[in-house]
C-alpha cells in the first residue's frame, strides 16, 4: 500500500496546491505565449532591420557597373567588380552584425541564378566568383526579390552555412530590375537573440513561480483560516466548552456559518444550564428529602452551604467559585441516598461494614453528579469533603495541597454544623466548644488557614 504523508490530507495543503498548480499552469501557459511572442517579435524585428539594409545597399549599386562585370573567372578583375566589391564592403562595415553581402542575376535557366559580386568568400579556399551558378529554388524569397525588398521566413541552410538572408533589387534606367543584393547574417546572431528571449523569459518564469507559490499560500490561508476556526470550535463544543465562540470577521457564507454555529453553541449552553439547574433542584429536592426524615439533620446541607460561601468569600475568592462551592455544598451528602436509612439513624455505634458504607458515600455522590455536573470543582468538592489535611480521611487518602481547596472548605463548614447540631447519639457542641475542637484540630484534620477565616466569619 502506497504511503500518502498526513499533511497532504489537510484541507488547506490541498487548497494551497490546488491554487499554486493552478497558478503554475496559467503562469506557464502566459509564460509560453509570452516567449513564443518575444521571439516572433525579435525575429520580426531583425528581419524588417535586414530587409532595411538590403533595400538601403541596393540603392547605391550602380546598375551600370554590374552590368559591365564579366560574368567569368577573369571578371574578377575587372575594375567594375572592384568598384562595387569596395562599395559592398563599405556597407558591410557600416553593419558588423552582416556575414555576407553579394549581387545576383538571372540566368537562362528558371531558378538558377548566378554571382556577379561576392567581396566575402566563403571560410576556406572557396569563393563565389562571377558567373558562379547557384540553385535559389531552394528560397523563394531569393527568386521573388526582383518585385520588391523580400527576408527569409525562416533560417536557411545551404553550403554558406546556416544563415538569415535580405534580398533587394537593383533598378536600371529603365526601372528594371537587372539583379539583385543579398545581406546574411549567421544564425549565431539570430540563437543569440533566441537565447536572451529564453532567459527573459526563464526569469520571468522563476518570479511567476515563486509569486505563485506566495499567493496560493496567501489565499489558501485567507480561505482556510475561517474554516480552521470552525474545526476548533466544533473541538471546544466537543469537549464541552459551550461557551467558546468562533471569531471570523468575514461577511461571507463561512462568516454566516460563524454565526450560526455561534447562536447553535449559544442555544446549547443556554439548554446545558437549564438542565443543569433542573437536575439541580432534583438533586436538591433529593437531599431534603433524605434530612426531612431526620429531624437532627434537617437543614444541615443548607447551613453548610452558607457556612462554606462565608468562609469562601472571607478567603477572598470570586463570586462566580463561591456560587459554585454553595451549589456543591448543598450536595455534598447526596451519597447517603445509596446507604440505608438504618445506617444513617442508627444511635448505637456502627459496626465495621456499616462504617465502610459510610464512608463509600463521597464516591456514591460523585458517580450520581457525574454525568450531567462536568464541573471538576464541584465533584472535587463531593468526593473529597471527608479528606482529613493529614491524609487520614475517605475515600482516597489525599492530604494538605491534594485536596480541593473548596474540598477543605466545605470539610470545616460540615465538621463545626455537625459539632454544633444536636444527634441522636449526643448532645450539640455551643459554639465556643466548637471553635476549640476547629482550633485543636487545624493541621491534622483541617486547613488551619480556612479554620482562621471562618472564626473570624464566626
Amino acid at each position: 500500500m502506497k504511503f500518502i504523508p498526513p499533511f497532504i490530507n489537510s484541507f488547506r495543503v490541498k487548497v494551497t496546491l490546488t491554487l499554486i498548480f493552478s497558478l503554475l499552469f496559467i503562469a506557464g501557459l502566459d509564460n509560453f505565449i509570452l516567449y513564443e511572442y518575444n521571439l516572433r517579435l525579435q525575429f520580426k524585428n531583425l528581419q524588417d532591420k535586414l530587409k532595411t539594409i538590403a533595400s538601403t545597399a541596393a540603392i547605391d549599386i550602380d546598375a551600370d557597373l554590374i552590368g559591365k562585370v564579366p560574368l567569368n573567372r577573369e571578371g574578377i578583375n575587372s575594375q567594375a567588380y572592384e568598384t562595387i566589391a569596395e562599395q559592398l564592403n563599405k556597407i558591410k562595415k557600416a553593419n558588423p552584425q552582416l556575414k555576407y553581402i553579394y549581387t545576383l542575376a538571372k540566368t537562362g535557366t528558371p531558378g538558377i541564378a548566378q554571382f556577379i559580386v561576392d567581396p566575402s568568400p566563403y571560410i576556406g579556399t572557396r569563393t563565389s566568383l562571377p558567373g558562379d551558378k547557384y540553385d535559389a529554388y531552394r528560397f523563394p524569397e531569393m527568386l521573388e526579390a526582383y518585385g520588391g525588398p523580400t527576408v527569409d521566413k525562416n533560417l536557411v541552410i545551404d553550403e554558406w552555412g546556416a544563415t538569415l538572408s535580405a534580398y533587394a533589387p537593383i533598378y536600371g534606367k529603365n526601372l528594371k530590375a537587372v539583379a539583385i543584393l543579398g545581406v546574411d547574417i549567421d544564425a549565431n546572431e539570430v540563437y543569440t537573440l533566441q537565447k536572451a528571449a529564453r532567459l527573459k523569459t526563464l526569469f520571468i518564469l522563476i518570479l511567476v513561480i515563486a509569486v505563485s507559490i506566495l499567493l496560493g499560500a496567501w489565499i489558501s490561508m485567507d480561505v482556510t483560516r475561517p474554516v480552521q476556526n470552525l474545526v476548533e470550535g466544533t473541538r471546544r463544543i466537543a469537549a464541552g466548552n459551550l461557551d467558546y465562540k468562533v471569531e471570523i470577521k468575514s461577511k461571507d457564507e463561512i462568516g454566516e456559518l460563524a454565526e450560526a454555529f455561534n447562536a447553535m453553541a449559544g442555544n446549547l449552553a443556554a439548554s446545558r444550564e437549564k438542565l443543569h439547574d433542573y437536575f439541580y433542584r432534583v438533586v436538591q429536592a433529593m437531599v431534603r428529602s433524605l434530612e426531612a426524615k431526620d429531624h437532627y439533620t434537617r437543614g444541615h446541607s443548607d447551613r453548610v452551604s452558607e457556612y462554606s460561601a462565608d468562609i469562601a468569600k472571607a478567603i477572598g475568592f470570586s463570586d462566580e467559585k463561591v456560587e459554585m462551592l454553595k451549589k456543591a455544598a448543598q450536595l455534598h451528602d447526596i451519597g447517603k441516598l445509596g446507604i440505608h436509612e438504618d445506617i444513617l439513624n442508627k444511635k448505637s455505634a456502627l459496626s465495621e461494614n456499616e462504617w465502610d458504607l459510610i464512608h463509600q458515600h463521597p464516591a456514591v455522590g460523585e458517580e450520581i453528579l457525574k454525568p450531567i455536573f462536568l464541573d471538576e470543582e464541584m465533584l472535587a468538592v463531593v468526593r473529597s469533603h471527608h479528606e482529613r489535611y493529614d491524609g487520614k480521611g475517605y475515600p482516597d487518602g489525599l492530604k494538605a495541597e491534594q485536596i480541593n481547596i473548596f474540598a477543605q472548605i466545605v470539610c470545616v463548614a460540615d465538621s463545626y454544623d455537625a459539632m454544633t447540631s444536636s444527634r441522636s447519639y449526643r448532645a450539640a457542641l455551643s459554639k465556643e466548644e466548637a471553635i476549640e475542637r476547629l482550633k485543636k484540630d487545624c493541621g491534622a484534620q483541617f486547613n488551619p488557614e480556612i479554620v482562621e477565616a471562618f472564626i473570624k466569619v464566626l
